[in-house]
């Protein structure tokens, strides 16, 4: 099938981009005690080269797949692009994850090597330990040279395979946050990566020679869509920060003269909490994108004290991110998360599977082909995706609606509404309305099952310590603000929320502690 992406993989991007600019910088790299290395696409496109060969010489070849449990670093990516140009297949994993975890992700992917560093060693030894097949381990970032060190893949003599690899070989597995459920294991192809690029370019309005910088991890498709291919696509430069600090982040947009970045919520929200700069708006971001929305008075807040205009968005892993974004100019109709991006095709489908109308709530479902605009399906997983998967669609589980002008305006996670009397209710409804309490933190809004009303409304809320407000204050909050059956019969609070590492709360820690709290919670009904 020919197409606008062609039959190439994403090594080839790479190389294409090094013989057009060999000595332009491809990557700057801050790492945790604020060391900065950078890396032109010549040296960076070389170590690619001699990392391929000592895969190969270590058994990697083409089909196979290799773990890889590190946080941001040169080495994640030059493994990543080695593995391209083998045909080799890259298991990214959360470096959060536990032992089980990593269990779970070896059981699915099989892999015949793993990439570590050495404060993760024994998590992932006794994470591939139950493994049917043997698994190298090689470890990253360390200053000792030889064998089972990234450092000896890079010694690697000669010249290393070359495979046919096409656009539509898979390239990566990327396991689904779990916060809800098991993670399953999103199959991205070249062309799904390729393609991710093309879309942040064009969705962003991107340029030759951006600088694109990121905080978020390199094992979730955000930072690898948004931020690297996008930089690749445009012959640009990546700036890679390996942990998010929002006391650092700013001062680090400023002084890699950032042109474009990416936030979530929680990173938003933290940074804005940060004590205020006099240079806070002297920067040359032009583009910075965040995905779902915080409140009226964060984005305000937010963009006049750093001279920036957010532009909102819409993603998910099983699409390779961007379905929809915010226009760069023009009215953005805040909140929507903008107009489906070019090249997408999204319906809003209702529970009896019509089109909704506008300002009707669907289900979020793409239109595409398999391995080019939507993923190929879920890895060892043929029930979920066939569940996913119908007919050239993609049924994401979020819900949404649309104005008469075809923007869109996210609900919630089709799987976090709660049926309440036969009534609907959209958990990020309930928690958006309790955030906007003044001694409120943070919130998840979450159903529990009730005999008479189908569900109860349970509200788990981290609150200001000084200011702690009762349950009976909140139910009061939320009673003025929501209709009745949308206000919690329960409220309880907590010290932290669990999140996964880009923010994301799991629901499924939070539905599982809900059980012992019940016994000290208020109820309302």
């Amino acid at each position: 099938m020919l197409d606008h992406l062609g039959d190439r993989s994403v090594y080839e991007l790479l190389e294409e981009r090094t013989t057009s600019f060999p000595h332009r910088t491809f990557l700057v790299f801050e790492d945790h005690a604020e060391r900065i290395t950078e890396f032109t696409y010549g040296d960076f496109f070389e170590l690619v080269e001699r990392c391929a060969q000592g895969l190969s010489l270590a058994g990697v070849g083409q089909g196979d797949f290799v773990l890889v449990h590190l946080t941001n670093c040169p080495e994640f990516l030059v493994g990543l692009f080695a593995m391209a140009k083998l045909g080799a297949v890259m298991v990214p994993s959360n470096v959060a994850n536990t032992t089980p975890e990593i269990q779970h992700l070896v059981k699915v992917a099989r892999p015949v090597l793993a990439i570590t560093e050495e404060r993760y060693l024994s998590t992932v030894l006794e994470g591939v330990s139950l493994s049917d097949r043997p698994v190298m381990i090689v470890v990253a970032r360390n200053d000792f040279n030889g064998a089972g060190t990234f450092a000896g893949l890079l010694d690697a003599k000669g010249d290393s395979p070359r495979p046919r690899v096409s656009s539509d070989d898979l390239f990566e597995l990327i396991f689904t946050s779990g916060t809800a459920s098991k993670p399953k294991a999103v199959m991205l192809t070249h062309a799904n990566c390729l393609q991710a690029g093309l879309h942040s370019v064009n969705c962003l309005w991107l340029d030759e020679g951006e600088r694109c910088l990121t905080a978020l991890p390199l094992f979730h498709v955000n930072a690898q869509a948004m931020s690297l291919f996008a930089a690749l696509t445009v012959g640009g430069a990546l700036v890679l920060i390996e942990e998010f600090r929002a006391s650092k982040f700013w001062l680090q947009v400023r002084r890699h003269a950032a042109t474009q970045t990416c936030l979530v919520a929680m990173q938003l929200r933290t940074i804005l909490a940060q004590p205020p700069n006099p240079g806070d708006g002297d920067h040359r971001v032009r583009r910075l994108f965040y995905a779902i929305n915080v409140s009226d008075a964060e984005k305000a807040s937010f963009e006049e004290r750093f001279n920036v205009t957010l532009i909102n968005g819409y993603g998910c892993s099983e699409v390779m991110t961007l379905l929809a974004c915010s226009p760069v100019l023009g009215s953005r109709r805040w909140p929507s998360i903008g107009r489906p991006a070019v090249g997408r095709r999204i319906l809003l489908i209702t529970e009896d599977g019509r089109e909704a109308a506008a300002g009707e709530v669907g289900e979020v479902v793409v239109e595409g082909t398999p391995g080019r605009d939507i993923m190929l399906g879920y890895y060892g997983d043929r029930d979920e995706t066939q569940r996913a998967l119908r007919n050239g669609r993609f049924y994401t589980g979020d819900s949404a609606h649309a104005d008469d002008a075809g923007f869109l305006y996210f609900v919630d996670r089709k799987k976090n509404m709660i049926k309440r009397a036969g009534e609907n209710v959209a958990a990020a409804e309930v928690e958006a309305v309790i955030v906007e309490h003044p001694a409120v933190l943070d919130a998840c809004v979450i159903g529990v099952p009730d005999a008479i009303r189908d569900e109860a409304v349970v509200a788990v809320i981290v609150a200001e310590r000084l200011s702690m407000p009762t349950s009976d204050e909140i139910i009061e909050y939320c009673t003025a603000r929501l209709s009745k059956f949308k206000v919690p019969s329960f409220v309880f609070f907590v010290d932290e929320l669990p999140k996964t590492s880009v923010g994301k709360i799991q629901r499924d820690q939070i539905i599982k502690t809900v059980g012992e709290l019940m016994s000290q919670g208020a109820r309302h009904e």
